[in-house]
């Protein structure tokens, strides 16, 4: 059929109102998004009189998320393993991925929203029977060429673009999936390098220990052969010995096992240089927490701002449920060239087209469509439930770090003046043993006493920084490698 001039302007002219009307009507029949009321209280449970003694991961004028992970962690061998950590790391390798491929999604559902344009060309050849001839058979070929478009969905009542807003909801979904990935990582590595230096620096006070323990029975052996020291003494002394020593081998494999966990999280071989040598409580640097600063901050958190898009998708996902019990408006058309010969396809009088609208109308799916949208509705109302218990399990985490952050801290001042008390009430025990004022036994006591009070304050120290990390993760920092 040829396509006249005026009939192409008159086909042109309604392809573009139709595919205009389809783009400018961006009109959906998702609910309206109002974000859940917060259900934790507008500030943190701060006791009044542990409130002014509160130091945590944030400063007076900025945010904690804005603290670059460089900037909190200042040792700068636990910067060079997480810094390792983030390219190695495969936990961290497949959430970068999921972003790949949920962006890759966006791009195909966005796709959607335009007509999809295909060229076709095709050769046909075809012979019929006398039967089917009027009696003589005859063969018949010709050739076709055309562009065109097929099945594209005018979107009029949104349900393509409720679409594309919850691929693009899920897309921001992995995106923050990735950024909690990337903070639990290096609180992780942390973690894991700060009990690392906490076990090396119970095993070297194992060892000293040992030494220590095994001149004392050394010397008490001698004089039980010479008889000025007893039997007993000989057998007390002979039990630190072994103490210290089963402490060390315990110690010595926790710092195995602390080494190969630390060498997991980075996704690489450790080099003995980036291991700490010992424990040291100054390897972060941060300021203390306005008492102010409202729960209103859990927002940022990247689980919680995973929850809220993914109810935002489920919210998107209504309004396409909700227009699927409209009518579906598609378009098929092309525009070509036919000809019995190849070297006619471009000649005059060879144009074809075609335009075919199509409009379907639901009537009986036998309540699949009612179901459908009853579906996403409950979506939508888990999404909120897990949006209010991220935020909530935020809120107890920030909570918790702040009760102890101040308790650990005279936690670590009072065993600091327990270890100054029992390292003085060692030394004037063996003045008195060696003025023969007290026995040997004496001595060994005081000896275990400031051995645990020294084991007490490492372990102290190491609970209060691995509570400046969890605290750091809880408000959300560590996204940055530097602060701005």
């Amino acid at each position: 059929m040829r396509l006249e001039p005026a009939q192409g302007r008159r086909l042109a002219a309604r392809v573009c109102a139709i595919a205009c009307l389809s783009l400018v009507a961006g009109c959906t029949l998702e609910p309206r998004y109002r974000a859940p009321t917060l259900p934790v209280p507008d500030q943190w449970p701060i006791p009044a009189t542990t409130a002014s003694d509160t130091a945590v991961a944030a400063t007076g004028t900025g945010e904690t998320r804005e603290i670059g992970w460089r900037d909190f962690f200042v040792d700068s061998r636990l910067q060079r393993l997480i810094e390792l950590a983030l390219s190695n790391n495969r936990d961290l390798r497949v959430a970068v991925l999921n972003i790949e491929r949920a962006r890759a999604q966006y791009r195909i559902q966005r796709a959607a929203l335009l007509p999809q344009i295909d060229a076709t060309a095709s050769y046909t050849k075809e012979s019929y029977p006398p039967a089917l001839s009027f009696g003589f058979a005859y063969t018949t070929e010709y050739y076709d060429l055309g562009v065109g478009v097929t099945s594209y969905e005018v979107d009029l009542f949104g349900r393509v673009r409720s679409l594309t807003h919850a691929a693009l909801e899920q897309y921001v979904v992995q995106e923050e999936t990735r950024r909690g990935a990337q903070l639990s990582l290096i609180a992780e590595i942390a973690n894991a390098y700060l009990t690392l230096a906490a076990d090396r620096e119970l095993r070297r006070l194992a060892q000293q220990t040992l030494e220590s323990q095994q001149k004392s029975y050394d010397l008490a052996e001698k004089q039980h052969e010479i008889g000025s020291a007893s039997g007993l003494d000989l057998a007390q002394a002979k039990t630190t010995v072994e103490q210290a020593r089963a402490d060390a081998a315990r110690y010595e494999g926790n710092v195995a096992q602390d080494t190969d966990a630390l060498t997991l999280l980075v996704g690489a071989t450790l080099d003995p240089s980036w291991l700490p040598e010992q424990f040291d409580a100054s390897i972060m640097g941060i300021d203390a927490l306005p008492a102010g600063v409202p729960s209103n901050v859990l927002l940022r958190r990247p689980d919680v701002l995973e929850a809220e898009h993914t109810l935002r998708a489920a919210n998107a996902n209504i309004g396409a449920a909700r227009a699927a019990f409209f009518p579906q408006i598609t378009l098929t058309g092309d525009v070509g060239t036919a000809s019995a010969q190849l070297a006619g396809l471009f000649k005059a009088g060879t144009e074809t087209w075609a335009f075919i609208p199509q409009a379907t109308l639901p009537i009986f799916h036998a309540g699949a469509l009612r179901a459908s949208l009853a579906v996403s509705k409950v979506d939508r109302d888990i999404a909120v439930a897990q949006y209010e218990k991220a935020i909530q399990s935020g809120f107890r985490e920030v909570a918790d770090g702040l009760a102890l952050t101040a308790t650990l801290a005279r936690q670590r001042t009072a065993q600091q003046a327990l270890v100054d008390s029992t390292t003085q009430a060692f030394e004037l025990s063996q003045r008195r043993y060696k003025s023969g004022r007290d026995s040997y036994l004496v001595v060994l006591d005081s000896q275990r006493s400031n051995y645990t009070a020294l084991q007490g304050l490492i372990t102290t120290r190491l609970a209060e920084q691995s509570n400046r990390v969890t605290l750091y993760e809880a408000l959300g920092g560590g996204w940055l490698e530097r602060s701005p």
